[in-house]
């Protein structure tokens, strides 16, 4: 071997380097970092997961020859991909359909077969991406399924990686490890490396509206997911890789900041990240902004721009989605709820269902959020008050508590109104918060009268 040399492109993966931000965070208290995980040779972090898969992988059968089965957002299958071409195993990746056309060419260039499956269905629907990857899998001899939303080697990869790599760049003055939440992996290995090394370590994780992270962690219901634009975080189920107890704060974010501080990251620091990226960086901001601390705070930066160049760097694109300021669309929630009442009624988790009733029937209304000392708990609607009293298991001096559910989408002032015409669809009604504070709701009757208002104007 020559020296200097690698023995293989694998070999390569890791050491990226750490960053300070300079210009997108001026005026924020506290400095922010970024990991720069995109210079990893397979373009992303899933480069450390993927060696670690494999290898567990052929410790436990994978035999030469082999195919490995993946439902990827591309990140994955493209360090998958790279690692297969270089030990010689074939690839299949399942793809939703949200997903840009260059990581689907990029994993097609590695020579892996690519099937595209729809977005908008349920996880367990036969044509998600989940159960066609699995059924694959099933029907392919000597196959590996890759599972990363289930596989232990994946978090173990940042465990045994990532971590121990910050801790030693860092010499452990990382104060707060920020990172966008998906199948888990990286927030849960690499926070709990740096908790085992300094338990004060604080992590962040950061999630989409439209994700079924934040409104879990922060009410404990499961509430409506939906559809969403950015790619590679975020979830509609729970992989079993998240470790959601590990978890110091979740800050929530949408899809026009990210798309926005994903340019500026770009065009203002030199940095050329995806949008999972900029989500990170949007999150750690408000972070930042919410604690008004002097601490170091380091983002970890998945995946390379180059994977979006047809989306968030193409005006054509976020003009049409309604991303760049020049684009008026219908407006947004925070529109909506400038023609509404400002006080919000509420009941509580004690309040008895005739006082409830009696609130609703006053009110004309027909359903409440839910709220225990100022936090969100779910709804109560008048069908659940109705189906209570008769069956005869209840009276109308019990408490709700029980009456509670989670039929409702949570969104914040800055979502788009297109985008909750698509919520509402599913959902009874959509509950506007802001922090943990709710501060709005709307219903399928606001979102017309806001419409026709709307519409009265133009013409």
């Amino acid at each position: 071997m020559m020296k200097g040399a690698l023995e293989n492109i694998t070999q390569a993966v890791g050491n990226t380097p750490i960053v300070k931000l300079n210009r997108v965070t001026h005026g924020i208290v506290g400095d922010i970092y970024v990991k720069c995980e995109y210079l990893n040779p397979g373009g992303s972090h899933k480069d450390r997961v993927a060696l670690n898969m494999i290898r567990r992988a052929e410790e436990s059968g994978l035999k030469p020859g082999g195919t490995i089965v993946e439902a990827t957002s591309g990140n994955t299958g493209a360090s998958l991909a790279l690692i297969a071409a270089i030990k010689g195993y074939k690839c299949v990746f399942v793809m939703p359909d949200k997903m840009s056309q260059e990581k689907l060419s990029s994993l097609r260039a590695f020579g892996a077969r690519v099937v595209v499956c729809p977005t908008a269905v349920e996880p367990e629907d036969p044509r998600s991406y989940y159960q066609v990857s699995k059924r694959i899998a099933d029907e392919t001899p000597n196959s590996y399924y890759a599972n990363q939303y289930h596989n232990p080697a994946n978090p173990e990869g940042h465990y045994l990686s990532t971590g121990p790599e910050i801790w030693q760049q860092t010499q452990g003055e990382c104060d707060v490890f920020v990172a966008g939440m998906g199948t888990g992996g990286t927030i849960s290995g690499t926070g709990k490396y740096l908790k085992e090394k300094r338990p004060d370590t604080k992590l962040v994780g950061v999630d989409p509206v439209g994700s079924l992270y934040y409104d879990f962690v922060k009410s404990g219901r499961i509430t409506k997911p939906f559809t969403y634009k950015v790619e590679g975080i975020g979830e509609d189920f729970f992989p079993s890789t998240m470790n959601l107890k590990i978890i110091d704060e979740i800050i929530r974010v949408d899809d026009k900041e990210c798309f926005l501080m994903t340019r500026d990251l770009v065009r203002l620091e030199g940095l050329y990240v995806g949008g999972s990226g900029g989500a990170a960086v949007a999150g750690a901001i408000k972070y930042a902004q919410l604690t008004k601390k002097q601490q170091n705070i380091l983002v970890l930066l998945p995946d390379s721009a180059q994977k979006y160049l047809s989306k968030i760097f193409n005006d054509d694109w976020m003009r049409e989605n309604g991303f760049l300021d020049d684009q008026p669309g219908l407006g947004t929630v925070h529109d909506l709820l400038q023609g509404k009442p400002g006080n919000i009624v509420s009941a509580k988790p004690s309040d008895k269902v005739r006082d409830v009733v009696s609130t609703l029937k006053s009110m004309g209304i027909s359903q409440l959020p839910v709220l225990d000392n100022g936090k969100l708990r779910g709804i109560v609607a008048e069908v659940d008050l109705l189906r209570h009293l008769v069956s005869g298991e209840g009276t109308l001096d019990s408490p709700i508590a029980g009456l509670v559910e989670s039929d409702y989408a949570t969104v914040s002032p800055d979502t788009k109104i297109e985008l909750l015409q698509q919520v509402l669809s599913d959902a009874k009604l959509a509950i506007v918060t802001e922090g943990e504070g709710v501060v709005g709701i709307v219903t399928k009757i606001d979102l017309i009268d806001f419409l026709a208002k709307k519409s009265g104007k133009a013409s």
